[in-house]
This record gives structure tokens, C-alpha cells and sequence, in this order.
């Protein structure tokens, strides 16, 4: 029997889950801290997430918004034209 990637339990011990459960213990350490210290912890996972981040140079930067910048101008184009054909047909074929 295959385990899914990254599972703690083990034949041994059975699912991790089952002892927390008949103990009565809920949220773990969540449980135990107040709304402040619960929003510390949100906001230290926050930085602790943001330092993982691999961000752009400022060569790699400009060269992103340049792109992003061409293509929406070529989509506004190409909207443009089609929304003045279906204009052209719709009064050719109603008058």
C-alpha cells in the first residue's frame, strides 16, 4: 500500500490524528492565543512566506511591463477592428 507523498503516519502508530481526537485538544497551538497573537503569527507567516519570494531585477522588471504593456495595446486594436466590423454589419443588415 502506497502512502501519499509527505504523510506522517506510519504503520506503527496509526494516523497522527487519532491521538489528538480522543484527547479532546482542538487548533493545536491556535488554540492557546488570542486574537492578537493569533494576527502576530498571521503576519510573521506573511514575512516568512515574502522571503521565499524570488524577485524580478530591475532589468527583468521593465522587460515584463514592456511585454505586458505591447499586448494590451495589440488587444486593444484587435477589439477596436472587430467592434467597428460588427458596428458596419449590424448597420448594413438593419439599415
Amino acid at each position: 500500500m502506497t502512502e501519499a507523498l509527505g504523510s506522517t503516519a506510519t504503520p506503527e502508530s496509526g494516523r497522527p490524528d487519532d491521538e489528538a481526537a480522543k484527547k479532546g485538544r482542538r487548533g493545536g497551538k491556535r488554540g492557546k492565543k488570542g486574537p492578537f497573537g493569533r494576527l502576530a503569527l498571521f503576519y510573521r507567516q506573511i514575512v516568512a512566506e515574502l522571503r521565499k519570494v524570488v524577485w524580478p531585477s530591475r532589468n527583468q522588471l521593465s522587460t515584463y511591463t514592456t511585454v505586458v504593456i505591447v499586448f494590451v495595446v495589440i488587444m486593444i486594436g484587435l477589439v477596436t477592428v472587430i467592434d467597428y466590423g460588427f458596428n458596419e454589419a449590424v448597420k448594413y443588415i438593419f439599415g
